[in-house]
Parts: C-alpha cells; structure tokens; sequence
C-alpha cells in the first residue's frame, strides 16, 4: 500500500515538475485578455464555409 502510495506521488511529482513550466508560460502568452480574439477566432474556423459540406 505504501508502495503504491510512493508511486503516485513521484508520478504527481514529476508530472508537475515537467508541466508546471509550460503551464506558466502558456499562461503568460495567452493572457485573459486574449481570450476574445482567440475565441473569435476560433469560432470563425469552426464555422467556416470550408468546414460544412456542401450537397
């Protein structure tokens, strides 16, 4: 049980220790101030002439 318990914890360990970085910088490119035109942007691609298929 211990054991298991040590394994879990090194994983979450080193799986933050790996992510964190990148989840920081990710969060200092895109900003909140952002979101709108990354969402706008978004939601033209989704909805786009391109994406739905013409009969």
């Amino acid at each position: 049980m211990f054991l298991l318990l040590f394994f879990v914890l090194l994983i979450q360990f080193v799986t933050y220790w790996i992510l964190e970085p990148l989840t920081s910088f990710l969060e200092y490119v895109l900003e909140i101030r952002f979101f709108p035109i990354i969402a706008l942007i978004g939601l033209v691609f989704l909805f786009s002439a391109k994406n739905i298929e013409k009969n």
